[in-house]
């Protein structure tokens, strides 16, 4: 069994294009288990990852497609609490969402992709969009 985990963020629209690549990976949904992960930078009402639009929109198209899923949160640097449960639940792969934010800009990704792929000992999937 492959397991990725999917880090979301608050785009709902990137979500579930990061969601959307997971489900073009070779193989079949039975054979790839995701964890749909969001990190809690401030969070006094103390919602669930569960409530988060992006996530809900993440795990209907995982739920689509045929892909056995959980959802799971931590809270700090979205960063570093994604390669911290990458590794917590040993995954074979990380799979977040990058973006430009510059004309200038356009060959890089986030600061969180940024660091994600820097600082990653396993595959890095990015799925991304321009920010014009």
């Amino acid at each position: 069994m492959y397991h990725v985990l999917l880090g979301v963020d608050d785009d709902e629209k990137l979500a579930e294009d990061i969601a959307d690549e997971i489900t073009n990976l070779p193989g079949e949904p039975e054979d790839v288990f995701v964890s749909v992960f969001h990190s809690f930078v401030d969070n006094p009402a103390g919602a669930s990852a569960t409530q988060v639009g992006p996530v809900r929109r993440a795990t209907e198209r995982l739920e689509a497609a045929g892909y056995d899923h959980e959802v799971l949160e931590g809270s700090g640097d979205p960063a570093e609490a994604i390669l911290q449960t990458a590794g917590n639940e040993d995954v074979d792969a990380i799979a977040i969402g990058g973006r430009s934010r510059s004309p200038a800009g356009k060959a890089l990704f986030g600061s969180v992709a940024q660091t994600v792929i820097l600082n990653a000992d396993r595959p890095v999937i990015i799925a991304g969009k321009a920010e014009d």
